[in-house]
């Protein structure tokens, strides 16, 4: 995250915390345009700090700019630590509802004491939401859902917040003198979306050293873990929960065991059953500790090595969901997994003129300086007004700049889009004139989440036979932990998509990762490209496409399915012929 981001994100949470407090809500307002002042910033922040140039910028009053100096200099803002201080800390527990936003809690905190999830859910039960100015049986009942969502995804995080504490824990491990490997296995290291618990697995020759370690006041203080619990601790076996949200199980085994263990413990269980009962077929005995024919051990470098002696090729830990893949593995058929080098350019990125954060050559640099060869501008469409969905003369604007910037940049190329909205009725926002202009168009969902499975369904269907749609978005509208996918049936879109020759997006962002990655098989199967999109709202967002890789990689998706694989001049003769 860059200085200007993490500065935007802390006048944010101010914000926040300012609004589910009830105060002021002029003052929320002011923190919350100066985050977005800070991040539309078109000047390096460190340089006009340096040059005393701050209060230049419209908007930083004597007490932002007092703090912008007092977070540099610090690394925080003791005004924002004294909100969270103060602040029950269930308050900011109620944002994670559907639907409730700080207004709405600070409603409930003064009317009916709410400061906690626990509180909400027994308020809703014993139906006192009903008793509060703006809260029907409708709001109600929705906060009821989401909150019975929470309780389902208790403890679960992202794979790529997951990934990131597990790189800490393993790196930490790996510095340690008494081990010799360590790696993440569990359903991390099989790359799901969500996930419950970090798992990894070391080879040590002294076990309880280790346990002891990873367990010590020593790690916590070196990774800054808060809210530490011990679990479990036993010389060969820790668990750890830390951050309120975060488990981590440790297994120390002898380096000898660690090719076993790691596959042991990286699972899933149908893989492993699978694995054991051909080992069995063999004459081999497969245990977490070893491969064993009769009483002969077999050694092993590497889960290379055991899948080898088994008959089969290395299976991608990725695919390890008993899906085919032994079979696949045995006749040699495994896919040969796309990779984030072979990703050639990036679809479904928003500038500031909608709802992003960079300007539009803000984005085209850094793509350039990422190796990319190309870029998919998709701002928001004009019904989008929450996003700040471009007019008619909006477009005619950013299409001038986009031409300009062909100019300026000749081996890279940038092309028209837009992300419209899917209408409730099923028809795509803009007229069929205005579409016709667009290089390529996204069609998303964005609103009337709520309809039933058929009405949702044909909604889409009705969408992908209009001519100019070529890129079906985020098809089940799910965000993890935080909103469920609406109700619909992806077979006949999946199916109509091969029909029609259209192109289905896998959204790289960390909380969408959509789609999921059993229907990418399914889409690969019927011939479907899949474009693996960042639906980037800032330059450092570019990074999602090939940061998800490993997660779009479960849908056994090669070089080949991948659309924005395809060169510059492979792309515009795509666009061409579809239009």
């Amino acid at each position: 995250m860059s200085n200007k981001q993490e500065l935007a994100a802390l006048f944010n949470q101010i914000g926040t915390l300012l609004e589910v407090r009830g105060e002021n809500p002029f003052k929320a307002r002011a923190y919350y345009k100066a985050a977005q002042t800070i991040e539309s910033l078109e000047t390096d922040l460190d340089e006009l700090i340096r040059n005393g140039q701050l209060k230049e910028v419209p908007g930083f009053g004597p007490a932002i700019t007092q703090k912008i100096l007092e977070w540099k200099e610090t690394g925080t803002i003791g005004y924002y630590e004294e909100l969270k201080k103060t602040t029950p800390l269930g308050l900011l527990d109620l944002l994670r509802v559907p639907g409730l936003g700080p207004k709405k809690i600070a409603v409930l905190a003064s009317t009916l004491q709410i400061t906690d999830l626990e509180m909400l859910e027994e308020a809703c039960r014993e139906n006192k939401l009903l008793t509060v100015p703006g809260f029907g049986p409708k709001t109600q009942a929705k906060i009821a859902a989401g909150l019975e969502f929470i309780r389902a995804h208790q403890g679960s995080f992202l794979w790529m917040q997951g990934m990131e504490w597990a790189i800490k824990f393993q790196n930490a491990l790996a510095a340690h003198p008494a081990v010799s490997r360590v790696e993440i296995a569990g359903s991390l290291r099989r790359c799901l979306p969500l996930n419950n618990r970090i798992d990894l697995v070391a080879a040590s020759t002294s076990p309880s050293e280790v346990t002891t370690f990873f367990t010590s006041s020593e790690l916590e203080n070196k990774l800054e873990l808060y809210g530490k619990i011990v679990i479990q601790q036993t010389a060969e076996e820790s668990t750890i929960t830390f951050q309120h949200d975060y488990k981590v199980h440790l297994i120390v085994v002898p380096p000898e065991e660690f090719p076993f263990a790691l596959w042991f413990h990286t699972g899933n269980e149908g893989h492993k059953q699978a694995l054991i009962q051909r080992a069995a077929e063999l004459g081999y005995q497969l245990r977490p500790d070893g491969l064993k024919k009769e009483t002969t051990r077999v050694v092993c470098q590497n889960e290379a090595e055991l899948y080898q002696y088994l008959g089969l090729a290395y299976i991608p830990a990725e695919l390890r969901e008993n899906c085919g893949e032994l079979e696949a593995a045995a006749a040699n058929r495994l896919p040969a997994l796309v990779e984030p080098e072979d990703i050639q350019g990036l679809f479904h990125v928003h500038t500031k003129n909608s709802d992003g954060l960079s300007t539009l050559r803000e984005l085209v640099e850094g793509a350039i300086n990422r190796g990319y060869h190309y870029l998919g501008i998709a701002d928001h469409s004009q019904s989008a007004y929450y996003a700040h969905g471009l007019t008619k003369e909006a477009l005619r604007r950013q299409w001038e700049e986009i031409e300009q910037l062909n100019r300026e940049y000749p081996h890279f190329r940038i092309f028209k889009g837009i992300e419209s909205d899917i209408l409730p009725s099923g028809e795509l926002d803009y007229d069929p004139e205005t579409l016709a202009q667009f290089d390529f168009v996204i069609g998303s969902i964005h609103s009337h989440f709520q309809m039933g499975e058929a009405e949702m369904t044909e909604r889409i269907l009705k969408a992908m036979d209009n001519p100019y749609l070529t890129m079906l978005g985020h098809p089940s509208g799910r965000i993890l932990l935080s909103r469920p996918a609406y109700q619909v049936n992806l077979e006949p879109i999946i199916e109509k998509a091969a029909e029609k020759g259209l192109i289905i997006e896998f959204n790289a962002n960390p909380f969408r990762m959509d789609l999921d990655w059993r229907w990418c098989l399914r889409a690969k199967q019927l011939g479907v490209p899949i474009a693996i999109n960042p639906d980037a709202h800032t330059v450092g967002e570019l990074d999602l496409a090939r940061l998800s890789i490993p997660v779009a990689r479960k849908g056994w998706l090669e070089k080949s399915d991948v659309f924005n694989t395809k060169t510059t001049a492979e792309i515009a003769a795509y666009f061409s012929k579809k239009r």
